[in-house]
Formats: structure tokens, sequence, C-alpha cells
């Protein structure tokens, strides 16, 4: 623990009302006791999910206090209206406005407060209103916003919120257009924030307000700028002290700062820098180690005397440090760490966008059992939870914006692009999780001015807004691999689809990498998009490539996909990371392929979450500790050749396998893929049965197919 710091203010003059800057560095102190800490907690946050009344269509006058919405729907948030015609193909989905409206009565407690309305995601513009005084509005689907609603809502009373979202395509807003159905509504959470007049600044993009900045991290020390932006709405001149206090797991100070008392005056506000350093720190250490501080800020109104806490906030700190190689790839914590995962999108049957904590839980729950280490968040932020969540189980992450496809050359795109990213950053700037901040996605006009002049402006935000991480962009895989837009940031990924759209799966990947590191062995590469379609009611033994676009997605070739792409990536040290495209089946409506329009079919696991496929357990016994034990082709139950063969998945390192209760021998793998090349089966029913020990456990597999 720090002793008493020693501090320096520096009074600036500056833009937008901030009256001040104040700078604490904490010094090294004697050794004393250890000291546990509970942040206080004066912020009330309240769910505002429950009780909206919908309708699908413009409507005249709906932002009233006393409009009839008798008729409306009733529904709860999260809410999307494309859930199902979203995923029926014909790319034909409603895109244009829906109404939300609900009533509320603040507590009367809150009176007094400052009222803050938050919305975590809605697409694609909302305007909202309360008691039917316009809030503003906020354009771009997938941001957390904020509206102080301070002087509209009523404590003790009954009041009326009212929400116009639209859906539809709009050329100043990013995406234009992209390979996933854009669905419209309040497909996030809402929530009412209730705090004190004198605050943390709940205004900075929908930023925490205090952002902890790492540097110098090691096992010997770590060092954390603290950067609190706070506010005064209070009708006076307040004398403010902060106090920074970081714990660890147990509660126990690791480091704490203090500022001096400053002035702040009526409708202004103050950034505060206070350095601590942390001896000894246990860090953060991806899936070995995961392991989190809270840093919580305490604002003290200290005027005329007193010493009242008004306002705390408190973020989770992960301590780690991030580089990557252009030879050795991605280090964590200065140790080698090659990233292997997949790409996420926000979706699933039945719900499509409006997912749930506990859907958002049971998505990385799988991902984290295929053993992935790694997410690429596709191709937008993210729910909070998803970040919360990566954070606690060690997932790193590549966090992106939506600039997808298409580059609108107007300011109105570029001001809003360049605000999506600057959400992105400061909204999600404390997540240990995130190392990579993602500027873009298979840009079709690759070399053209606007593209290049907008994707240079973003990778410049980056480097104003967090220098300390890396970012990058994916480049689409028909593109040049020096393509002028592949060229702005630091590291770069490419979206390559050999044996699939072009190519083939067996040894044009690694050709290509091998060449590309060769003729740019500077550049910092990664393998962000690879992988290809695959029905679970579609089989085939051995299957050649399936026409893309087709209606015949043999799981099978998926299984001989992966299993060829992921030997060439393992053995390329150079390639910092690897992510399937994709995790989870999603909707994408202009599609008609495989056995189910409207659906993008390239995930390891279906859009329900019902059924892992098969090339899921290929990566399970590649990638994970846990035991596996994995009959393929196990959903092939109906079969008509009585010579096939019998193919296992496993990290075990012997097989043995039985035939309706006739040994068919063991096998030894390296490679942990287990083959009985022909076997025969008999008329009607055939029981195959695998057994293997692991970590000196039996484990079995058994499937049931049918010659008829």
């Amino acid at each position: 623990m720090t002793g008493s710091p020693t501090r320096r203010q520096v009074l600036t003059a500056t833009a937008g009302g901030v009256a001040a800057s104040m700078v604490g560095v904490a010094t090294p102190g004697a050794a004393s006791a250890a000291v546990t800490y509970t942040a206080p907690n004066p912020r009330v946050w309240i769910h505002l999910n429950n009780g909206w009344r919908f309708i699908r269509q413009d409507v005249t006058g709906a932002q009233a206090t006393g409009f009839d919405d008798s008729g409306w729907t009733s529904v709860n948030t999260p809410h999307t209206w494309n859930a199902v015609d979203g995923a029926d193909g014909g790319n034909n989905y409603y895109r244009g406005v829906g109404w939300y409206r609900r009533h509320y009565t603040v507590p009367s407690e809150l009176a007094g407060k400052r009222l803050y309305l938050q919305f975590a995601g809605v697409n694609q513009v909302a305007d909202v209103w309360v008691n039917g005084t316009y809030l503003g509005q906020h354009r771009g689907g997938y941001s957390r916003f904020r509206f102080d609603t301070t002087a509209a809502l009523v404590p003790g009373q009954d009041n009326v919120i009212a929400v116009k979202v639209t859906n539809a395509r709009d050329t100043n807003i990013a995406p234009v257009g992209a390979d996933y159905t854009f669905q419209g509504g309040i497909y996030r959470n809402v929530s009412l924030w209730a705090v004190d007049d004198l605050h943390v600044r709940m205004t900075d993009y929908a930023g925490p307000g205090i952002y902890l900045r790492q540097s110098n991290v090691t096992a010997a020390s770590a060092t954390v700028t603290v950067t609190t932006k706070l506010w005064n709405d209070s009708g006076t001149t307040r004398s403010v002290v902060v106090r920074t206090v970081i714990a660890d797991k147990s509660g126990t100070v690791v480091a704490e700062a203090g500022s001096a008392a400053q002035t702040v005056p009526a409708a202004t506000g103050a950034e505060i820098r206070q350095t601590v350093r942390i001896d000894n720190p246990r860090l953060w250490n991806g899936l070995a180690d995961p392991y989190l501080h809270d840093a919580s800020v305490e604002i003290h109104d200290v005027t005329g005397g007193g010493d009242r806490i008004a306002d705390v906030v408190t973020e989770r700190l992960g301590l780690r440090s991030l580089a990557v190689d252009a030879d050795t790839g991605f280090h964590l914590n200065g140790s080698h760490l090659h990233l292997h995962g997949v790409n996420l999108h926000q979706d699933r049957a039945v719900k499509g966008w409006a997912i749930s904590d506990a859907d958002h839980t049971q998505d990385l729950d799988l991902i984290r059992e295929i053993g992935a280490n790694a997410v690429r968040m596709a191709h937008y932020q993210h729910d909070q939870k998803d970040y919360n969540l990566a954070d606690e189980r060690g997932l790193l992450l590549w966090a992106e914006i939506p600039l997808v496809d298409i580059v609108t050359d107007s300011a109105a795109f570029t001001t809003s692009t360049q605000n999506q990213l600057r959400e992105l950053i400061r909204q999600n700037y404390n997540h240990p999780s995130i190392a990579f901040w993602g500027i873009g996605n298979e840009l079709l006009d690759y070399n053209g001015a606007a593209t290049n002049k907008l994707l240079a402006s973003l990778a410049g935000i980056i480097e104003a807004e967090d220098p300390d991480r890396l970012s990058t962009y994916a480049v689409r895989g028909e593109d040049p691999d020096n393509a002028q837009a592949g060229l702005h940031t630091r590291t770069t990924g490419f979206n390559k689809y050999y044996g699939w759209y072009y190519g083939s799966k067996d040894g044009d990947l690694g050709a290509w990498a091998d060449n590309l590191h060769a003729t740019s062995p500077s550049r910092r590469i990664a393998m962000s998009e690879y992988g290809v379609g695959a029905s679970t009611t579609q089989h085939a033994l051995n299957p050649p490539k399936p026409a893309p676009g087709g209606s015949w997605h043999p799981e099978e070739y998926q299984s001989l996909f992966h299993e060829a792409a992921w030997k060439q990536l393992a053995s390329r040290p150079y390639i910092w990371g690897t992510f399937v495209w994709a995790m989870f089946d999603f909707a994408s409506d202009g599609r008609n392929e495989g056995d189910r329009p409207g659906i993008n079919d390239k995930g390891l696991v279906t859009r329900d979450r019902q059924t892992r496929k098969d090339a899921f357990y290929w990566y399970k016994a590649n990638w994970a500790d846990t035991p596996t034990l994995h009959i393929t082709s196990r959903r092939w139950t109906q079969r008509t050749d009585a010579t096939t063969e019998l193919k296992v998945y496993s990290n075990a390192g012997q097989v043995t396998a039985t035939l309706n209760g006739t040994s068919l021998g063991t096998r030894s793998s390296t490679d942990h893929i287990f083959r009985w090349p022909s076997i025969t089966l008999r008329p009607g029913q055939n029981t195959v049965t695998v057994t293997a020990t692991i970590n000196g456990s039996t484990y079995t597999d058994s499937v049931n197919w049918t010659l008829s």
C-alpha cells in the first residue's frame, strides 16, 4: 500500500467549460498492516426494461404525454422487430420506424438527484422524449448513450418516456451495408441513473468517466494513471477532493491517492489525474489467471470545511502488458501467447438481437468450452456484458466499429463514424480483455481517397485516445495484400476463404501467409476470418468443395476444411491471431444457401445454440484442456452405404473403438484425429462406441447409425 501522496496542482484554462486539471502522484511509503476497503455506492441504478408499448410504424404525435397507446403491443426490452423476418431470406425484412412508450413513476426519494436515461443499444437512430420534452437524438446502432433528463422527469409522479426508432438505410451512418441483418429496435437494456449534482461525468461519450491507463507493468510493479472527469451541476462553486483506491480481489488496498482540494465552479467540470504504483502486482494473465482488481474513485465535496462523498465510480482493473511482434506474434505480460479463437455476432434464433444477460453468458461459456483464448467482436460494439465476461474469463478481444463494406464520402458519415469509434473506446477503455481496436472490415473501395482519408483519421483517433492498445483492420480476401486500406493500423487482419470462395483448402492458406511474411516481414498479420458453411442435416463421406451459394453444405466438408486450415495456421507463429468465421450461425436475410434461407451457416454452433457441429470438437480437441472424445458424422444416422469411415476427434493419446460390440482396435494419433478408414455396417441399427483414457479417467462416446 502506498503512503501519503505527494501532489502538484496544475490549473489550466481549457475548452468546454473544464475549469481545472489536477495531477496527483502517489509514492510508496513505509510498510503497514493491510487495510481492506469497501467502496461506498451513492448512485442509484434502476432497470426500465418492463412495461413498454410498441408499434411497428411511424405515428404522428406519439411523443405526447396524453397519446393513447392502448392499441399497441405490450413488450419488454431488449426487443427487436426483426427476430423473425430478418432471418427467413429474401432480404425483405422491415426497415423503417417503430415507436416505444412506457409510463414510469420515479421514486420520490430521488428528488434533487441528477437523472440520466441510459440506452445500452438502439438500432439505428433513436429520438427520445420524456413527458413531451425532446431530449435528443442518437445516431449509431451499437453503442451506449445517455440523456440528462433531470429537468423532464418528475420524481413521485407518473412520467411518459417515448422513443422513436428507425433502422431504415441511412448512407450517413455506418454500416451502410454488411453481410448480416440490421435488426431494428431497443434491443439492449434501458435504465435510469440517479447521481449527485457533483458527480463523475455521465456524458463523456457515455463512458465511465474514469479512465485507468497502465504503464510499466511487470511482475515487480505496475503504474496506473487514473484520469477522473467530474462535473458540478449544482448552482454554486464546490470545493472538491478526489480519492482513488485500488483494491485486490479480497478487498485489500494495494494503492491509493488523494488530490488536493480544488474549486469547481457551477456548471463546469474538472479533469483530475492521479498516478499510483502497485508493487508486486498479481497480473491479469488471460485464461491462466484472469485476475481483476477494483479501482474506485471517490468524489468528496469539502465545501465549507465538510467532507461528503458525493459520488463513487468503481471500475475493474486487470494489470497486463500487450505487444505484437512481426515474427513471434502476440505477447501477454512479456510471454508469447498464440491467440486462437472465433468471431462473434450478437444474434440467436427466435430472439434475434434481443438477447438477455443469460444468453450472453451462454455464448461466452461455449467459447470457453471450445478452448478459445481470443474473440473478434464482429462487426460492431457489443453489449457490456460480453466485455465483462471476457474480463472474468481471460479472453483477449478484438473490438471494432461497424465500418463495413461501404464508405460514404460525406462530412456527416465521417463525423458519425469517428463518433462511433470514440464511443467504443471511451465506453470500453478499462476492460483488460480488449487488446485491439478495429477501424473497419472489408471496405470495397480499398484504394479510394475517401476510404483511406477516413481510415487514417480513425487510426489517428486510436493513437490519441488509447496509444497503449493496438489498432487493426480486416482486409477482404479478394483484395491485394498491400491494399492501402490495410496499411493505416499497427496490425492487420486478413479475411481469407481458401477452400470456399476460391482456391484449395489444402495448402493455399499456408502458402499465402508465407509469401506475405517473406515479402512484408515487418507487417504484423492475423487471420481475422476463415471458414465454410455447414448444415447439420446434410452429410457425405469426404465430400468435395460445395458451391458456397448452393443448397448443399455437408457438415463433413466443414470438418475437413478446418482440419486443413488449423494445421496450416498453428504451424506459423508469426500469425499473431486466428479467428474462425464464425462461432454461431447468424441471420443474414439476403443469403439463400445451405438448408435454410436467411442464415449464414458458417458457425461452429447452430443459431439456436443446441448443436455443436463436428468442427467445434476439432477445435476443442486442439485448444481445450478439458477431456474431449467425439465421434464425427454422428448426425448422419440413416446410411445407405455399408462401408464407411469412423473418425474421432480427441485430445487423448489413444482411442479404442467397437462396432456392435466387436473390437475395431486401438488407434494412436499426434494430430487429434483418429481414423478407422473402412468399417462395415450391418443392415439395421449399428452402435459405434469409442473409449479413451484422458488424465487418468476413462471417457466414452457412442452413436447409432442405421443402414437401410
